[in-house]
């Protein structure tokens, strides 16, 4: 009897033992049960409810990424980021601007910053503007940062360029003058012979001249011979644009040029001095550069707008004349008056007389 009460004794306090384990370890893995859902649903659940864009600038580290996405809620801890980071080995996050499509978990955002997918944000500048210009546009684009001098004209490459926002405009300039630089050397090497350029630079200002002219494609290497062409005979350029430089540096006059403009000199005016103008006009684009330095293979001398928003083209200068005439007839059936210029002269006849009809539209008058 004694025996068989102290077995029984044994049993019942075996199993009040086992009772709270039993429910303590019960607990600990609803515990971590629980804590696993959590963090996973803090790792992979959805986050945001709208789309949001955040910029991390350069030299960001890991916690302060983290930082910048709890706060603009694209996640719900910093920490948990950057503990994430470091357990993944994800180690190489890029700077820049992301948008985080709505729902985007954590480790989401994180692999989207280390496989670097920013923002694409770009910036053009159009073909045939001046450097002053391209530098107003760079200042108009807001998610840009910091000032820049405008850079001398014609070396900048007019071009679509990508950036980041929240960069500065000086790493944006400096890539467009790259680009310019780099085009002229390469298209340089590639250059037809005998050009009478004394330099690459010479190139760029006859190449700035072209792009003034026409905005044809086709016409490009056509209106670069005919001034190719006429710096080989001696002729003076005689080109509108240059002139429109040497008033406002390339901003639009709105009106036509004036006899009195005309014959003023100054170091562009290519009706009165024989020589390339000292600077470009403009920012000329690859196509006008490799227009001049591989021109079209022509004998013409002059051209005259076709009333088409193009032009046609002479090598002597009663063709020419005879142009203009079918011009002046089609401008005055129409009345309708597209640039401006001045009744053309021949090259070697004092005889015909110089007339003032500043608002005509003739292009390229036969001046030496």
């Amino acid at each position: 009897m004694i025996r068989i009460t102290g077995q029984a004794s044994s049993e019942k306090g075996g199993k009040s033992l086992w009772a709270p384990l039993a429910g303590l370890l019960a607990g600990l893995l609803l515990l971590v049960f629980s804590g696993g859902l959590f963090l996973y649903a803090q790792l992979y659940g959805p986050g945001l409810k709208t789309a949001t864009r955040v910029t991390l600038a350069h030299g960001l580290s890991v916690r302060g990424m983290g930082q910048a996405l709890e706060k603009a809620h694209v996640i719900h801890s910093a920490s948990l980021f950057r503990m994430a980071a470091r357990f993944s080995g994800r180690h190489s996050l890029k700077a820049g601007t992301y948008e985080f499509p709505a729902g985007t978990s954590l480790m989401s955002a994180l692999r989207r910053i280390e496989d670097g997918k920013v923002v694409q944000t770009f910036i053009t500048i159009p073909e045939g503007r001046t450097s002053a210009q391209a530098v107003r546009i760079l200042m108009g684009v807001k998610d840009l940062t910091g000032d820049v001098e405008v850079p001398p004209e014609g070396a900048i490459l007019p071009e679509t360029y990508l950036y980041q926002p929240g960069e500065t405009r000086q790493a944006v300039l400096d890539r467009m003058l790259d680009a310019g630089r780099d085009t002229l050397d390469a298209l340089w090497a590639k250059r037809a012979p005998n050009l009478p350029f004394a330099t690459k630079e010479d190139a760029l200002i006859m190449a700035s001249i072209v792009e003034r002219e026409t905005a044809l494609p086709a016409e490009r290497p056509r209106v670069a011979a005919v001034f190719i062409n006429r710096l080989r005979s001696g002729i003076r350029l005689g080109s509108d644009p240059t002139v429109i430089y040497g008033i406002s540096h390339g901003e639009p006059l709105g009106r036509g040029l004036t006899r009195e403009e005309l014959d003023t000199p100054t170091p562009w005016n290519t009706y009165q001095i024989d020589k390339l103008p000292v600077t470009p006009i403009a920012n000329p684009g690859k196509a006008s550069i490799a227009a001049v330095l591989n021109p079209a293979k022509t004998q013409d001398l002059y051209f005259v707008a076709n009333g088409t928003g193009g032009h046609v083209f002479a090598a002597s200068y009663e063709e020419h004349l005879a142009n203009v005439a079918k011009w002046r007839a089609m401008e005055a059936q129409v009345n309708v008056y597209t640039s401006s210029a001045v009744a053309p002269e021949p090259p070697v006849a004092p005889s015909v007389a110089r007339t003032d009809k500043a608002a005509k539209p003739v292009r390229l008058s036969a001046r030496r």
